[in-house]
Formats: structure tokens, C-alpha cells, sequence
């Protein structure tokens, strides 16, 4: 994987109406602090939106291009460890994110320790993680639209391997919010997207190496 990966081709469709920029929850100026969720498979985007609307939550961002990119150095020593270091394109804005485990990992729901802070250009960004010798591993891409309730919010992403849920806040509230949307605990995922992709190149013998919808169309013709 060379070059700027962030500006690399990507499935952008045009359709009229699409909004590709917004003011997300995601894109604080700075922030640090434990992030608990769990993802969901989604069976009817449609569905699950009406029911958001249905508990109360306010729609924040609208569906959005997002592109993702994972850093590590020579031998992997991030992913050994199970950090994620990633440089995010969320619309028109960038965000730095560092990931590392918690102490407070147990349980059905994936907690990890989250510092992230918005950066003003993605590409220098890039740029100064390669002068330290990190070297771009793994690319995802997804729409993605926001929803916020009292206590915490839900996502909604549409991605080239399917379409998950997110659901993030403290634990008693993701398991209420997750009751009311019909999820059993048995259908709590705690995988990363690199992980899913993973499991589903696994499943299907895919032989795309990004989870991208380029590289999945093209592995699939």
C-alpha cells in the first residue's frame, strides 16, 4: 500500500441531494476518554431509522463518505498490542485517532481507551506519520449517518461487506437502546472493521485486500 492513500480512488456516488460534508459527533477538536459500544448487523436500514425516531434520537449527521486509513510501523507492533492508530476523512474533515485496550475489557461490550483530535490537513498528517516510519496497513471505507440520544449515540454505516449498527455510551444504556431495537446479546459484535472484513474475506474467499467498494467490485469481476 503506497503512495496517499487518503486521496486514493474511492466509490464516491453522486447521487442528487447526498451530502458529503457535515459537523460530526465524531470530529471533536480534542478528546480522550474510554469508548464503549458494540456493533449490530443491520437486516433494513429503513426500518432501523424509522425505530430511532421512534425512541427519540435526533438524526445529527446526515449519511456521509467516510475514509478510513490504519497506520503501523515495520513489524506491526500496533496491532500486536491491539492499538489502532488511524487518520479518518469523515466528509470534508480529518481526525487523528489513537485506539489502545482497557483495563475494563470484559463483558459483552468493547471498551477501549479513544484519543483523538481533529487535524486541519489529512495529507500533512499522512505525511508526518511517514517521516516516522508508519507505513499505511489496512483501508475501509463507509457512509456513515449519526443519531444522539440522552445518553449516548448510534451510527449507522453502510459498508462494502454490509450494514452494521454502532451503539455508544455507558454499558446500561447501549443494553437498553439495544433491547428496543430488537438486538439480542448474542448479536452484539465486538470486532473491529478489520476484523469483519477478515471474517467475511474468510466466508466468501474474496481476494480484495481493502475494505473498499473499488477493490470489492473490482475482486468480484
Amino acid at each position: 500500500m503506497n503512495g496517499q492513500l487518503l486521496s486514493a480512488k474511492c466509490y464516491v456516488p453522486s447521487a442528487p441531494g447526498q451530502v458529503l460534508s457535515a459537523i460530526s459527533f465524531y470530529t471533536h477538536p480534542m478528546s480522550s476518554s474510554n469508548e464503549t459500544e458494540i456493533k449490530f448487523r443491520i437486516g433494513d436500514l429503513s426500518a432501523l431509522a424509522s425505530k430511532l425516531r421512534e425512541l427519540g434520537l435526533e438524526q445529527i449527521t446526515p449519511r456521509t463518505h467516510e475514509m478510513n486509513v490504519l497506520f503501523d510501523l515495520p513489524g506491526r507492533p500496533l496491532r500486536a498490542r491491539g492499538d489502532i492508530l488511524r487518520i479518518r476523512k469523515y466528509g470534508e474533515s480529518w481526525v487523528l485517532t489513537h485506539k489502545a485496550k482497557s483495563s475494563n475489557s470484559s463483558g459483552p461490550h468493547k471498551v477501549r481507551v479513544e484519543t483523538e483530535t481533529r487535524v486541519e490537513d489529512g495529507a500533512k498528517a499522512e505525511a508526518i506519520l511517514h517521516a516516522l516510519q508508519f507505513e499505511p496497513v489496512f483501508r475501509y471505507e463507509k457512509f456513515r449517518a449519526e443519531w444522539k440520544g440522552d445518553q449516548g449515540h448510534v451510527v449507522i454505516d453502510e459498508t462494502p461487506i454490509g450494514n452494521f449498527g454502532e451503539i455508544e455510551g455507558p454499558p446500561a444504556w447501549i443494553d437498553k437502546m439495544a433491547h428496543d431495537l430488537g438486538i439480542n446479546r448474542a448479536d452484539y459484535l465486538t470486532d473491529t472493521y478489520g476484523g469483519l472484513f477478515f471474517a467475511w474475506k474468510r466466508q466468501t474467499g474474496s481476494p480484495a485486500t481493502e475494505m473498499t467498494f473499488a477493490e470489492i467490485k473490482a475482486a468480484k469481476s
